[in-house]
């Protein structure tokens, strides 16, 4: 079984499930992000999103395969870029951070170690672009899949709690300390993300 992970392009934007591929939620504010659903446009709007980042940033998200299927994916960005996390009581994220918007693995390839892939994907990424820490917002009271990540699963990969909330923590994961451990960054983030294991909580219902 062959595993490999890729940057998100507008070439393989379609690789993404079909729910996230026209999902604006956290790529546009929150009326804005209504507007384009009611109107029809937010697969547009995904794709505008996802091009000016590349353009303006760089990368901002991975997609996992198996056997060249689509298995999983996560988006990433700078908060600048990322209007809805404004709407968070828990805003704002960190200057010196880069959010972790949202993740999925898709259910028949749960279990397989994607999950702790894919956020060790994007710390090596971040590591080498000399971000400093990667900040999320987590769910407390998740009870299925959606564009928010439950908090329970950020905690058990090594983030913290920096701004608790009954609901909607914001939590982070310092990269710098993962690299002061080890002259080797891929031995770090193993040593710091090795214990990733609770994919359950990506898996669809």
């Amino acid at each position: 079984m062959s595993r490999r992970l890729v940057n998100v392009t507008l070439d393989n934007l379609d690789d993404l499930p079909h729910r996230c591929r026209r999902c604006v939620f956290w790529e546009l504010d929150p009326v804005s992000g209504e507007r384009a659903i009611e109107v029809g446009g937010a697969g547009l709007e995904k794709e505008a999103w996802i091009s000016a980042t590349l353009l303006e940033w760089g990368s901002c998200g991975k997609i996992a395969y198996v056997d060249g299927v689509p298995a999983g994916f996560v988006l990433y960005a700078p908060p600048l870029y990322v209007p809805r996390s404004v709407a968070f009581p828990t805003s704002p994220v960190s200057s010196d951070a880069v959010l972790l918007m949202t993740a999925q693995i898709i259910a028949e390839f749960s279990g397989g170690g994607l999950g702790r892939m894919l956020v060790q994907g994007v710390a090596k990424d971040l590591t080498r672009r000399g971000v400093k820490a990667i900040e999320a917002f987590g769910d407390l009271k998740w009870e299925e899949p959606g564009c928010v990540l439950p908090a329970d699963y950020l905690l058990a990969v090594g983030f913290k709690t920096v701004r608790p909330h009954l609901r909607f923590p914001r939590l982070r994961l310092e990269l710098k300390t993962a690299v002061s451990w080890r002259e080797d960054v891929e031995v770090a983030l193993e040593r710091l993300l090795g214990s990733m294991s609770p994919e359950r909580a990506l898996r669809p219902v």
